[in-house]
Protein backbone atom coordinates (compact mmCIF):
# COMPACT_ATOMS: atom_id res chain seq x y z
CA UNK A 1 0.00 0.00 0.00
CA UNK A 2 1.10 3.58 -0.62
CA UNK A 3 1.32 5.55 2.62
CA UNK A 4 2.22 9.17 3.33
CA UNK A 5 3.14 10.28 6.84
CA UNK A 6 3.24 13.93 7.85
CA UNK A 7 5.96 14.16 10.48
CA UNK A 8 9.46 12.72 10.95
CA UNK A 9 10.04 12.88 14.69
CA UNK A 10 10.03 10.00 17.18
CA UNK A 11 6.80 8.04 16.87
CA UNK A 12 6.28 9.05 13.28
CA UNK A 13 9.70 8.07 12.00
CA UNK A 14 9.37 4.72 13.77
CA UNK A 15 5.87 4.25 12.32
CA UNK A 16 6.96 5.05 8.75
CA UNK A 17 10.05 2.89 8.98
CA UNK A 18 8.22 -0.11 10.43
CA UNK A 19 5.48 0.15 7.79
CA UNK A 20 8.17 0.19 5.09
CA UNK A 21 9.81 -2.82 6.74
CA UNK A 22 6.64 -4.85 6.02
CA UNK A 23 6.76 -3.78 2.35
CA UNK A 24 4.51 -0.75 2.20
CA UNK A 25 5.70 2.19 0.07
CA UNK A 26 6.11 5.02 2.59
CA UNK A 27 6.89 8.71 2.17
CA UNK A 28 7.52 10.85 5.26
CA UNK A 29 6.85 14.57 4.80
CA UNK A 30 8.53 17.34 6.77
CA UNK A 31 8.82 21.10 6.18
CA UNK A 32 12.46 21.11 7.38
CA UNK A 33 14.55 20.65 4.21
CA UNK A 34 17.77 19.99 6.13
CA UNK A 35 16.13 17.25 8.19
CA UNK A 36 14.76 15.64 5.01
CA UNK A 37 18.19 15.74 3.32
CA UNK A 38 19.81 14.27 6.44
CA UNK A 39 17.25 11.46 6.62
CA UNK A 40 17.95 10.61 2.97
CA UNK A 41 21.64 10.31 3.93
CA UNK A 42 20.81 8.11 6.92
CA UNK A 43 21.38 10.83 9.54
CA UNK A 44 18.67 10.10 12.10
CA UNK A 45 17.60 12.97 14.44
CA UNK A 46 16.73 10.65 17.34
CA UNK A 47 18.12 7.53 18.94
CA UNK A 48 15.99 4.42 19.03
CA UNK A 49 17.74 1.03 19.13
CA UNK A 50 17.72 -0.53 15.64
CA UNK A 51 16.08 2.45 13.91
CA UNK A 52 19.10 3.67 11.94
CA UNK A 53 19.65 0.24 10.38
CA UNK A 54 15.96 -0.06 9.42
CA UNK A 55 15.84 3.45 7.93
CA UNK A 56 18.99 2.87 5.87
CA UNK A 57 17.84 -0.53 4.58
CA UNK A 58 14.32 0.54 3.64
CA UNK A 59 15.52 3.80 2.06
CA UNK A 60 18.12 1.89 0.02
CA UNK A 61 15.42 -0.55 -1.13
CA UNK A 62 13.08 2.34 -2.14
CA UNK A 63 10.30 1.48 0.31
CA UNK A 64 10.98 4.50 2.54
CA UNK A 65 11.61 8.02 1.36
CA UNK A 66 11.49 11.58 2.66
CA UNK A 67 10.24 14.78 1.04
CA UNK A 68 9.06 18.34 1.60
CA UNK A 69 6.65 18.14 -1.36
CA UNK A 70 3.25 17.69 0.29
CA UNK A 71 1.15 18.03 -2.89
CA UNK A 72 2.86 15.22 -4.77
CA UNK A 73 2.78 12.80 -1.87
CA UNK A 74 -0.80 13.50 -0.81
CA UNK A 75 -1.77 12.41 -4.30
CA UNK A 76 0.57 9.37 -4.09
CA UNK A 77 -1.05 7.70 -1.10
CA UNK A 78 -4.35 6.12 -0.14
CA UNK A 79 -3.54 6.18 3.59
CA UNK A 80 -2.31 9.52 4.96
CA UNK A 81 -1.10 9.65 8.55
CA UNK A 82 -1.19 12.96 10.38
CA UNK A 83 1.60 12.42 12.87
CA UNK A 84 2.68 15.91 13.76
CA UNK A 85 3.69 17.48 17.04
CA UNK A 86 0.93 18.62 19.42
CA UNK A 87 2.74 20.52 22.17
CA UNK A 88 0.73 21.88 25.10
CA UNK A 89 -0.48 25.46 24.60
CA UNK A 90 -0.57 28.16 27.29
CA UNK A 91 -3.68 26.51 28.80
CA UNK A 92 -1.99 23.07 28.88
CA UNK A 93 -4.24 21.78 26.10
CA UNK A 94 -2.97 20.14 22.91
CA UNK A 95 -1.88 22.76 20.37
CA UNK A 96 -3.59 21.56 17.20
CA UNK A 97 -2.22 24.12 14.74
CA UNK A 98 0.01 21.58 12.97
CA UNK A 99 -2.81 19.02 12.79
CA UNK A 100 -5.00 21.71 11.18
CA UNK A 101 -2.28 22.55 8.66
CA UNK A 102 -1.98 18.90 7.65
CA UNK A 103 -5.77 18.52 7.25
CA UNK A 104 -5.87 21.69 5.12
CA UNK A 105 -2.95 20.47 2.99
CA UNK A 106 -4.65 17.12 2.41
CA UNK A 107 -7.94 18.79 1.46
CA UNK A 108 -6.18 21.15 -0.94
CA UNK A 109 -4.30 18.38 -2.72
CA UNK A 110 -6.42 15.22 -2.69
CA UNK A 111 -7.39 13.97 -6.12
CA UNK A 112 -9.18 10.72 -5.21
CA UNK A 113 -10.43 8.74 -2.20
CA UNK A 114 -8.13 9.01 0.83
CA UNK A 115 -8.12 7.86 4.42
CA UNK A 116 -6.88 10.57 6.78
CA UNK A 117 -5.44 8.90 9.88
CA UNK A 118 -4.86 10.88 13.06
CA UNK A 119 -1.83 9.39 14.81
CA UNK A 120 -0.94 12.47 16.85
CA UNK A 121 -1.89 12.78 20.51
CA UNK A 122 -5.10 14.77 20.20
CA UNK A 123 -8.45 15.30 21.97
CA UNK A 124 -11.18 12.82 21.01
CA UNK A 125 -13.19 15.33 18.94
CA UNK A 126 -10.24 16.17 16.65
CA UNK A 127 -11.49 13.77 13.96
CA UNK A 128 -14.51 16.01 13.43
CA UNK A 129 -12.38 19.15 13.20
CA UNK A 130 -10.13 17.49 10.60
CA UNK A 131 -13.13 16.27 8.63
CA UNK A 132 -14.59 19.78 8.50
CA UNK A 133 -11.26 21.33 7.43
CA UNK A 134 -10.84 18.81 4.59
CA UNK A 135 -14.48 19.27 3.51
CA UNK A 136 -14.02 23.06 3.44
CA UNK A 137 -11.00 22.72 1.15
CA UNK A 138 -12.87 20.36 -1.16
CA UNK A 139 -15.83 22.79 -1.35
CA UNK A 140 -13.42 25.55 -2.41
CA UNK A 141 -12.39 23.31 -5.34
CA UNK A 142 -15.98 22.35 -6.16
CA UNK A 143 -14.98 18.79 -5.47
CA UNK A 144 -16.99 15.95 -3.97
CA UNK A 145 -14.13 13.50 -3.54
CA UNK A 146 -14.95 10.95 -0.86
CA UNK A 147 -12.64 10.53 2.12
CA UNK A 148 -12.72 8.97 5.57
CA UNK A 149 -11.21 9.89 8.92
CA UNK A 150 -9.60 7.33 11.22
CA UNK A 151 -8.29 7.83 14.75
CA UNK A 152 -5.34 5.52 15.41
CA UNK A 153 -3.55 6.28 18.70
CA UNK A 154 -0.04 5.02 19.28
CA UNK A 155 1.26 2.97 22.19
CA UNK A 156 5.02 3.13 21.65
CA UNK A 157 7.57 3.46 24.44
CA UNK A 158 10.92 5.14 23.87
CA UNK A 159 13.79 2.66 23.49
CA UNK A 160 11.26 -0.09 22.75
CA UNK A 161 9.26 1.61 20.00
CA UNK A 162 10.31 -0.70 17.16
CA UNK A 163 9.52 -3.81 19.19
CA UNK A 164 6.19 -2.32 20.29
CA UNK A 165 5.26 -1.45 16.70
CA UNK A 166 6.36 -4.74 15.14
CA UNK A 167 4.74 -6.90 17.85
CA UNK A 168 1.76 -4.90 19.10
CA UNK A 169 -0.43 -6.21 21.89
CA UNK A 170 -3.26 -4.12 20.40
CA UNK A 171 -4.04 -1.93 17.41
CA UNK A 172 -6.78 0.59 18.09
CA UNK A 173 -8.66 2.31 15.27
CA UNK A 174 -11.82 4.38 15.36
CA UNK A 175 -13.37 4.05 11.91
CA UNK A 176 -16.32 5.65 10.17
CA UNK A 177 -16.82 3.32 7.18
CA UNK A 178 -16.25 -0.18 5.83
CA UNK A 179 -13.96 1.28 3.15
CA UNK A 180 -11.74 2.84 5.82
CA UNK A 181 -11.75 -0.48 7.69
CA UNK A 182 -10.44 -2.25 4.57
CA UNK A 183 -7.66 0.31 4.16
CA UNK A 184 -6.59 0.02 7.80
CA UNK A 185 -6.72 -3.79 7.62
CA UNK A 186 -4.36 -3.58 4.64
CA UNK A 187 -2.04 -1.16 6.47
CA UNK A 188 -1.78 -3.43 9.51
CA UNK A 189 -2.26 -6.89 8.00
CA UNK A 190 1.35 -7.92 8.66
CA UNK A 191 0.90 -7.20 12.37
CA UNK A 192 -2.57 -8.62 12.95
CA UNK A 193 -1.35 -12.23 12.86
CA UNK A 194 0.72 -11.56 15.98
Amino acid sequence: MKITIFGTWYVWLVTGTCLAEVWHDVICIDIDEKKVENLKKGIIPIYEPGLEELVLRNHKEWRLNFSTNAKEWVQFATAIFSAVWTPPDENHKADLRFVKIVAKTVGENMDQYKVFINKSTVPVWTWKMCKNIIKDELVKKWSDIKFDIVSNPEFLKEWMAIRDFMSPDRIVCWLESEEAKKVMAEVYKSFIRT
